[in-house]
């Protein structure tokens, strides 16, 4: 893949920083014991972002674009400094990270794992990135995931929401901020007994891939636990953008409740498809049918307009919280593009001054000592209240939101209300929990 797919810049305002000197890629053998790939000898330091420009989940990876650049310009002392003036941490000064400038390039992973593997392969090799971060899909996560490992660099996921990012395909080098599906069934699942009750019968239409096959198997085993029955599950291709002839059969499976495993704009056209069948009019086991999507965006709620009135799901984070850090953001983004930022663009932000901040607590880029600064490190500021990243797994623990589509909101960005913050209490789990079992973080890689 050519370097023409990608453009390098420094901040989108200027379009590149002046007169820096961008990151020649340096590979070492196992001889040099403190070299590491792409050891930054210039005076800037390059990320890759690495995002579904094209695809079904292009939404949120433009909008990961936007909070990525709004991060670099930051972390340069450009714009007010949003969150680097809330984070607890205060080993960023927004003078760039040990006296480097931040400069990026930029990849299209096009929602396709092996695209999303040779676009970060070329920003490693041939661009010098020493960071990757991005992504929309689970699949590509875990594939880029796989990839920074080996080659030594990090991978600052950005939405994954597989289990399995963290958990059977876990990687030292990788580190994940966005909740996953265990988080978002722990949430969900009790409030979906008080709205709906505890006799229901469910039938899902799950995404044919990881994060689909995890979101599933989540929802079903918290839902049934409190009660309810898992009538039938059948899985959609990532690449189909009609459910019609999915949705016909549930009218006569007995169930009273849809699940759409969905995501971007796979869940806005089988839910826009779902109510044009007339589901949410129907009276089924003496209940009024319902529709529930376990992992909801701001992004999607404004694909689906007014479709999305009444329905539950889960959401990493909300422009509409009111702590210091999430104001500070959202007035940083809001100014900057003119519209609040999604929870796909919070989370990518994040990562990008979580990476920043464990080279300037670290004194290096070297990948290990950034292992070293992120493993068990306790932060608040970002957010999402109190947040830890585990070192037995590399997951982030937070709060949970719940949250509900409302149909009569005064424009396309309230359509979503926040019901229920749950405390991260009640959606922690045991790194050796069955749904996360079978993987192993590994040593660290620098490269070699």
């Amino acid at each position: 893949m050519s370097t023409s797919n990608f453009t390098r810049r420094g901040v989108l305002k200027t379009g590149a920083i002046a007169g820096a000197g961008l990151a020649t890629p340096t590979f070492f053998t196992a001889g040099s014991a403190s070299a590491f790939t792409n050891d930054p000898t210039g005076s800037s330091v390059t990320f890759g972002f690495n995002v579904p420009q094209t695809g079904p989940y292009a939404d949120e990876g433009m909008d990961e674009l936007r909070a990525f650049e709004l991060a670099v310009e930051h972390l340069n002392g450009e714009g007010d400094g949003g969150m680097l003036n809330t984070f607890s941490s205060n080993a960023l000064g927004g003078n760039g990270i040990l006296g480097k400038k931040v400069a990026f390039v930029t990849g299209d992973t096009q929602t396709k794992s092996d695209a999303a593997r040779a676009s970060a392969q070329s920003m490693i090799q041939k661009d010098g990135a020493i960071m990757i971060s991005g992504g929309s899909s689970s699949g590509v996560a875990v594939a880029v995931q796989g990839l920074c490992q080996e080659a030594g660099v990090i991978f600052m996921a950005g939405l994954t929401h597989s289990n399995d990012t963290t958990g059977k395909d876990r990687k030292r080098n990788g580190f994940r901020h966005f909740f996953n599906a265990y988080m978002s069934a722990a949430a969900l699942a009790p409030v979906l007994k008080k709205e709906y009750g505890a006799d229901r019968k469910a039938y899902h239409l799950t995404a044919d891939y990881t994060w689909g096959w995890t979101q599933q198997a989540s929802i079903a085993a918290a839902t049934e636990a409190v009660g309810w029955q898992t009538v039938n599950n059948v899985l959609t291709p990532l690449a189909d953008t009609d459910f019609s002839a999915y949705i016909a059969p549930v009218l006569n499976s007995g169930a009273d409740v849809l699940v759409l495993n969905h995501y971007g704009g796979n869940m806005v056209n089988s839910l826009t498809q779902a109510v044009q069948f007339g589901l949410r009019d129907k009276m089924v086991n003496g209940k009024q049918f319902e529709i529930v999507v376990p992992l909801y965006s701001e992004l999607m709620a404004k694909g689906a307009g007014k479709n999305i009135g009444g329905i539950l799901g889960s959401t990493n984070w909300s422009w509409k919280l009111q702590d210091e850090g999430t104001k500070a953001f959202v007035k940083s983004f809001g100014t900057k593009y003119g519209f609040p930022p999604s929870n796909a663009a919070h989370t990518c932000y994040v990562q990008t001054l979580l990476y920043a901040d464990a080279a300037a607590r670290a004194g290096s880029f070297n990948p290990c000592a950034i292992v070293e600064a992120l493993e068990g490190f306790e932060f608040d500021g970002l957010g999402n209240g109190k947040t830890l990243y585990r070192a037995d797994d590399h997951q982030c623990f937070k709060d949970v939101l719940v949250q509900k589509g409302n149909a009569e909101a005064a424009n396309e960005y309230e359509l979503l209300e926040i019901v229920e913050v749950t405390p991260v209490d009640q959606v922690t789990y045991a790194s050796d929990h069955p749904m996360f079992a079978g993987g192993e973080l590994g040593e660290c890689n620098a490269g070699a």
